[in-house]
């Protein structure tokens, strides 16, 4: 393999252009590289990395004047909570600390978490007004997806961690085209029909090269490919851009935006994943890996592709850079979607295009088709891992949400990280109509429940069935799980706020495999999630009374213990309204089949 020095260029910063760093050495193909002095290894995951632990002093101390911001203009009653928070800024623990979860549903997913964060977020026009939440996602500090809602989080990162405005604004040959099917490739120039031929030309190229240089290839890598044409950069998928290269970026090491985190699941051949047995890996801008006892490690993501023997690069091993293009781990979270390619097939599409299509399936066939290959596995012959992910060859990665985990709550509950709440914005499929119904909390709650197994050391809220999230409601409105922290007997957990997706203005059950969407059906569907997680704009009637500030004592709520102070009015009354109380419905619920609640409005 040729050796090349790599040098790192300056990120481009304007509009629809990507902060992330083009910096891999050879585009989408790894290569191998000059190892550092200090060789890359895997390190245990009883610490958080150095990385992460230096980020948080930076990261936090950002998190409280963008806090003092966010109560500046919600009514907390008679409590000062811009006090309260300067009266505690000097023992940084005391302050709430915020993470955001984004579930899995391809656009659907996208597009309503796309809603809820541009209610969160502080530059959105008017989103500092009373009433609205603007500012709760420059407070948090970490912010996690998977599949769908990883699109989401590596868009937004990868794009200057820019706005969901201005993800909107119509530019043709820009990302977030959606009326622009994945399965054709973007309108750029000339006739759709030879657009398609040449995009998927380009996605067989750049994946051929990385086959030609001696690794396993998967659907996984033409579907990222696809991806990061409509998520990255719609004239050339951003072929060199590296998930790895967001810990480079001035704005994130100087804590200016909360800590992206992407969720997928490990699978061995035969296997069925469940949350009981499953392995859950994060991506986050420095590491890969697990903190569950099947892998309890984590590999420097920058040198994924190397050969890895007990933790180490031997010394006659070449350290390999690229493998960790930006659109193959959004692939990976997201590997469930290379079915597109196996239906494509069958589409009445050119001559041509059929022909490069038969080139790719017959070269890896329909077997395996959900799995992202891993390979050389970074934990092979790894002290702390089992001998069923240290002995293997690969590591085969799938979508997310396979394990019907299909929130990424898995890294936010780690205790290691100290999360004190966790807006979880659900828009899972979890009922024949396309809507939720509470099952990836269950998933993760059940998980929790063996202690002395997969889910060591993760404790969470106690959930209800799916059965009593209908009857009593609990999907189709905010619920606080874990309000009483002494109540939860498997270890301190964050207070988890979720918020699932409900028909506000528009039907927002569009289909999870729904790979074409309208301009307006993409504005309307992100309108709708702005209203799922500010109830409408306090438009649902006596219920969303104090929604803001009952948003704003969840945030609150484990500081206020850790300090002793008492619980304020106000957080009192929100509790009552929004706290779930323990009872339970199990019997057979109605079918669910809410109606939108008002008229399209635009913000």
């Amino acid at each position: 393999m040729k050796l090349v020095t790599v040098v790192v260029p300056v990120a481009v910063l304007s509009l629809g252009f990507v902060s992330a760093l083009p910096n891999a050495p050879q585009g989408y193909t790894p290569t191998s590289v000059t190892c550092p002095a200090s060789r890359p290894t895997i390190r245990s995951a009883s610490s958080l990395s150095p990385n992460e632990r230096a980020w948080l002093e930076v990261r936090r101390q950002q998190t409280i004047p963008s806090m003092k911001d966010f109560f500046r203009h919600i009514d907390m009653g008679a409590f000062d909570a811009v006090s309260y928070l300067t009266d505690h800024a000097s023992n940084i623990s005391n302050i709430p600390n915020v993470g955001i979860a984004v579930s899995g549903g391809g656009y659907r997913s996208l597009t309503t978490g796309g809603g809820a964060l541009k209610a969160f977020d502080s530059r959105t026009k008017d989103a500092n007004q009373p009433g609205h939440l603007g500012g709760l996602l420059q407070s948090a500090t970490y912010l996690s997806g998977l599949s769908g809602g990883g699109w989401l989080v590596g868009s937004i990162y990868l794009n200057n961690f820019t706005t969901i405005s201005d993800l909107q604004t119509y530019r043709e040959g820009q990302v977030w085209q959606f009326q622009h099917s994945i399965m054709k490739g973007p309108k750029l120039e000339g006739l759709q029909s030879w657009d398609t031929v040449q995009y998927y030309r380009d996605l067989a190229k750049a994946v051929a090269g990385k086959k030609a240089a001696g690794f396993n290839i998967s659907l996984t890598d033409y579907w990222g490919r696809a991806l990061s044409y409509q998520l990255v950069n719609a004239t050339q998928g951003g072929p060199s851009y590296t998930w790895s290269s967001i810990a480079r970026t001035s704005d994130f090491q100087d804590g200016k935006m909360p800590l992206p985190l992407l969720v997928a699941d490990g699978r061995n051949p035969g296997e069925t994943l469940v949350g009981s047995n499953s392995t859950v890996y994060e991506f986050n801008p420095w590491e890969f890996g697990s903190f569950d006892p099947s892998i309890y490690g984590f590999a420097p993501l920058e040198y994924l592709g190397s050969y890895f023997s007990d933790g180490s690069i031997p010394l006659n091993q070449a350290c390999m850079r690229g493998f960790d293009n930006a659109g193959f781990v959004m692939g990976t979270s997201s590997s469930l979607f290379n079915q597109f390619i196996l239906q494509l097939n069958g589409t009445s599409l050119p001559p041509t295009l059929k022909t490069i299509l038969a080139e790719i399936l017959e070269c890896l066939g329909a077997h395996n088709s959900d799995i992202a290959i891993y390979s050389p596995n970074p934990f092979h012959a790894y002290r702390n891992a089992t001998a069923a992910y240290a002995e293997t060859p690969d590591l085969n990665i799938v979508d997310g949400g396979e394990d019907n985990q299909n929130l990424p709550l898995h890294p936010l509950i780690q205790p290691l990280r100290k999360i004190d709440v966790i807006f979880a914005v659900d828009s899972s499929a979890s009922t024949p109509n396309n809507w939720p119904n509470g099952s990836p909390l269950i998933a993760t709650y059940e998980r929790s429940l063996n202690a002395s197994g997969i889910a060591k050391r993760t404790p969470f809220p106690s959930i209800p069935d799916k059965n009593t999230f209908l009857n009593l409601g609990l999907n189709s409105r905010p619920t606080f799980f874990g309000c009483n922290s002494s109540n939860i007997t498997t270890g301190p957990a964050p207070l988890i706020v979720y918020l699932p997706n409900y028909p506000y203005s528009t039907y927002s059950n569009t289909s999870t495999f729904q790979m074409k969407y309208a301009i307006s059906e993409r504005d309307a569907m992100i309108t709708n999630g702005y209203e799922v997680v500010t109830m409408g704009n306090l438009s649902r009637g006596p219920l969303s009374e104090d929604w803001p500030a009952c948003v704003g004592c969840a945030v609150l709520s484990r500081s206020l213990e850790r300090t002793g102070t008492p619980v304020p009015g106000v957080c009192v009354r929100c509790f009552e309204r929004f706290c779930w109380d323990g009872t339970r419905n199990s019997s057979t619920p109605a079918y669910y089949d809410p109606e939108p609640l008002g008229g399209y409005r635009v913000l």
